[in-house]
């Protein structure tokens, strides 16, 4: 239980202390917005990194290389945990913005940082304002801005994956994008499994080869969704012999 004090509590006193840096940031990015923008995100990646080590998560990370360096990708993860979004956050380059749940856009002075940081927040309850919200997500991915969604649309309960809902891809196929598929293995253990104790887990992260959209064929292409999570399943079993 000490480590979720701990971890709680850092979170409460960065968001507290940084509020100086919106002011920082923002003067920031009157002359330079692309630097403005990296310095966000690094700020909070930096964050998420430091709950991670309080929460004695031993993260070991595989396939960093399949992240193309030169464009925009949507990133499609396994969701297991809060855990996914701060390590997802924490490794994946800058700028990326997360899809997230509404409830999130109410949180005092952490939603500051998430609409900073490009952050999308899905109602799941009102289609015509969660589809403005994938074509938001597609300028941002021509704007040069990353997307990371978990296409469950939660957390598992079980630490099986649920189905996914085939709109998050449009953002993929319909700015030709690359997909990368991000597996997290064993995150379930740090905190879902144990709610509220924060437990010290040994877990894994994998970034699979990025997948070209355009060059998927039949059902492939037609079911983008079901396509991709049968490449995370595979990863996933793979990485769990090594847990």
């Amino acid at each position: 239980m000490l480590r979720t004090i701990i971890s709680v509590l850092f979170v409460v006193i960065f968001l507290i202390v940084s509020i100086p840096i919106w002011l920082i940031l923002l003067i920031l990015g009157l002359f330079n917005k692309h630097a403005k923008d990296v310095w966000a995100y690094n700020i909070v990646a930096w964050a998420f990194g430091v709950v991670a080590f309080l929460s004695g998560v031993k993260y070991e990370v595989h396939g960093f290389e399949n992240i193309p360096k030169d464009k925009s990708v949507l990133y499609i993860g396994n969701h297991q945990s809060f855990f996914d979004v701060i390590l997802g956050y924490h490794l994946c380059p800058a700028v990326t913005g997360f899809m997230s749940k509404k409830t999130f856009e109410k949180v005092p002075l952490l939603n500051v940082w998430m609409k900073m940081n490009y952050c999308l927040f899905l109602t799941r309850t009102d289609p015509r304002q969660d589809l403005k919200l994938i074509l938001k997500a597609q300028d941002f991915i021509k704007a040069g801005i990353s997307i990371f969604i978990f296409p469950e649309g939660t957390r598992s309960k079980t630490g099986e994956m649920g189905t996914f809902h085939e709109a998050s891809f449009k953002i993929a196929t319909k700015t030709g994008c690359p997909i990368v598929p991000v597996a997290f293995t064993n995150t379930r253990e740090v905190l879902e499994a144990h709610f509220p104790k924060i437990k010290s887990t040994r877990v894994i992260v994998t970034f699979c080869p990025p997948i070209d959209p355009g060059t998927l064929e039949g059902d492939d292409k037609k079911h983008v969704g079901a396509y991709v999570k049968g490449i995370l399943q595979n990863q996933l079993d793979a990485d769990s012999k090594l847990i």
